[in-house]
């Protein structure tokens, strides 16, 4: 008689351990989801942004592309720097201007490939955070792309 009971009482603790490894999994879900939602950063390419414009005022971004030649000015004993951003190919082309207080990466240049993080004012302008500027390192392998092949690099 023992054994009838048996089976009851394993399946209750069953459904007891289900119910609980569920609410904890609903639970972590619904921090996971608010937490995230609130310190959202949307990383996009400058012709995404401008494409939409409106959809985007306000709101944190990250926007990848490269620095328009001879965009780079810096006011005069400042460390206030304006500059445009641009989309190449194979993305469709699109500009939008930038400004910056702060220092800014070595890398920082004319046709660099850069990710500025910040946020759009109402005249369409990225207003990019303190420390927010990330400049694409080039790199020493691109000088090996254009090398001919059998050439030794001196070093």
């Amino acid at each position: 008689m023992t054994s009838m009971g048996a089976p009851s009482a394993s399946r209750a603790t069953g459904v007891k351990i289900l119910a609980s490894v569920g609410l904890v999994t609903l639970v972590c879900g619904f921090v996971l989801k608010s937490s995230m939602k609130a310190g959202a950063e949307y990383y996009k390419h400058v012709d995404e942004v401008t494409s939409n414009i409106d959809a985007w005022r306000g709101k944190r971004l990250q926007v990848h592309g490269n620095v328009v030649d001879g965009s780079i000015e810096q006011a005069k004993g400042t460390l206030l720097y304006r500059f445009k951003i641009e989309s190449r190919p194979p993305r469709p082309p699109a500009v939008m201007a930038a400004t910056y207080t702060g220092l800014v990466p070595d890398t920082f240049k004319s046709g660099a490939e850069v990710v500025a993080k910040g946020s759009l004012t109402a005249d369409n302008q990225l207003s990019v955070v303190p420390d927010g500027i990330m400049a694409k390192c080039p790199s020493k392998y691109e000088a090996d792309k254009q090398q001919k092949p059998g050439v030794a690099q001196k070093m």
